[in-house]
């Protein structure tokens, strides 16, 4: 499979899913999805951990395992929308201000005479 076809992959960026991830969301493909993506990890990182992963799904699938239902393309934690600043924004951060020089404005100092 070429990289160009790497878009065509039964699960979209398969390339960086985490194995966490990758495990629970390979339930929903069928043996020749899981397949393909074997294929394709073997010709491309060739992963250990993938690579059993995805074996171990091929053989429980051929000895009779259904595939669950749920969508191998929905939005995972690994796939988030973040827009890589802050929620922050001026209506909602706090007005500046310079910290008293000494103490607190409710604490005030007490002279040295009346220390204990």
């Amino acid at each position: 499979m070429a990289d160009s076809d790497r878009g065509t992959l039964p699960l979209p960026d398969y390339d960086h899913l985490p194995i966490g991830s990758l495990e629970s969301r390979v339930r929903s493909l069928s043996a020749e999805e899981v397949e393909e993506l074997l294929a394709y990890e073997r010709t491309h990182a060739d992963r250990l951990p993938v690579t059993e992963v995805l074996t171990a799904r091929v053989r429980q699938l051929k000895a009779g395992a259904e595939p669950t239902s749920g969508d191998p393309g929905a939005l995972r934690p690994e796939q988030g929308r973040g827009s890589g600043g802050s929620p922050v924004s001026p209506a909602t951060s706090p007005l500046p201000f310079g910290p008293p020089p000494h103490g607190t404005p409710d604490q005030r100092g007490r002279p040295k005479s009346d220390r204990t």
